[in-house]
């Protein structure tokens, strides 16, 4: 499956201009090459992380790549003249008529892939998909703008003729995979299960995913329990059961077996404990485990909002492990997050072009970098030696709150 190179967004919620998460290693010499998916032509990072203080547009830019995925899985099912979800950044006079601008790079061993949109709140005004293979020419397959839609009727035969039929606030991308185009179905199951975006903060929308695998007892429920056992959460086994509501519908029931002990500290048999009688840190890691597992089993990649939220620094420590790990992770899985997490900087887990910022101006519009990007006054850049921990809370490469005194 491919993965995420580059992701790109403007005029939306916080992003008045455009900004780019990019994936692709920088050429440093920090050793962390298992940091890296090692395709020949495309490589890619295995995981990023993106700091900056609260209300500082981290979310938002997760945000956007979920609402991304979402209106290329909705658009088919639009009705002509149906409104788009226009959200643009509304601080700055004029915004409010420019267009949204989504597009997003994925890449695999020997071709990458371009593709984007923008849009207004009642249409699509321009949409492209682009080809780069390994001889490193990059080729249109189709070009969407106010004149109509442009087909390279050799590359991408699929779209031909399917110009006229789509309404201008639907996808040509989405039309063309309904309709049975290879290479239009193949875009689109990448964006509809290849990248899942959830929060750490709220297990709604993926709650039940993880009480289904320990109910089926399938490969991922079994990695998870190996993950609870390694990292000691105090149980030693997890037991689901299915309880029937009515003829069509059913709960799953989870319960936790724990070790009952004498006065003298041997065990003499099980306690069961609902799943609810845990704390909350595990009753988030039980949740979560279904997807991180899954991402890791497919290759394909997990966006989280606030990874370390109700977590402890070590546990979100050894899930970045496991996605930068060749040996846990080969099927070259992604994993972005954003966090407050700052003992992540000082634990060598990740390399600096892993590292993301984001940081609002005077107009509370954000500002997304890398920390390859950051210049000192005196012209150098953050070393792979200098303690990134320490520097980021002394505010050496900002996005962190300016609090006044109360």
């Amino acid at each position: 499956m491919a993965s995420i190179q580059e992701f790109t967004v403007g005029n939306y919620m916080s992003f008045c201009e455009k900004h780019s998460i990019i994936l692709k290693p920088k050429g440093i010499s920090q050793r962390s090459e298992d940091n890296i998916v090692p395709y020949k032509y495309f490589p890619v990072l295995k995981s990023a992380a993106i700091y900056g203080a609260n209300s500082s547009g981290k979310t938002n830019l997760l945000n956007a790549m979920a609402m991304m995925c979402n209106m290329i899985y909705e658009s088919v099912r639009l009705n002509d003249g149906e409104p788009l979800p226009f959200l643009p950044f509304s601080l700055q006079f004029g915004k409010e008529t420019e267009p949204t601008h989504f597009e997003i790079v994925l890449a695999e061993n020997d071709s990458r892939i371009r593709y984007g949109f923008e849009y207004t709140y009642e249409r699509i005004e321009s949409e492209w998909l682009f080809v780069k293979n390994r001889e490193g020419e990059e080729k249109p397959y189709f070009v969407r703008d106010n004149e109509g839609i442009g087909v390279n009727e050799k590359l991408f035969s699929e779209g031909s003729g399917l110009e006229a039929r789509t309404n201008d606030n639907r996808l040509f991308i989405s039309l063309v995979a309904q309709l049975g185009g290879p290479m239009s179905r193949e875009l689109m199951s990448m964006f509809l299960g290849g990248i899942n975006v959830i929060s750490g903060l709220s297990s709604k929308g993926y709650e039940s995913f993880t009480k289904r695998s320990f109910l089926s007892k399938d490969e991922i429920s079994k990695k998870a329990m190996q993950f609870f056992t390694d990292l000691q959460f105090g149980f030693s086994n997890i037991v689901a059961k299915k309880i029937d509501i009515d003829s069509q519908n059913f709960a799953i029931d989870i319960n936790t077996i724990h070790k009952r002990y004498d006065e003298s500290g041997n065990i003499i048999g099980d306690a069961t404990f609902s799943l609810e009688q845990e704390s909350a840190g595990t009753l988030k890691m039980f949740d979560m485990a279904g997807p991180i597992f899954d991402t890791l089993e497919k290759g394909s990649v997990l966006v989280i909002d606030e990874l370390d939220a109700k977590m402890h620094p070590l546990i979100s420590e050894k899930i970045i492990e496991i996605f930068n790990s060749k040996e846990k992770n080969p099927n070259n899985a992604q994993l972005i997050f954003t966090t407050h997490d700052t003992h992540l900087l000082s634990s060598r887990l990740l390399r600096r072009d892993q590292i993301w910022l984001t940081e609002k101006d005077q107009q509370e519009r954000t500002d997304l970098y890398s920390l390859m990007d950051v210049v000192f006054a005196d012209g150098s850049k953050p070393r792979d030696d200098a303690n990134l921990e320490k520097n980021y809370i002394a505010g050496r490469y900002g996005a962190i709150p300016y609090i006044h005194n109360i």
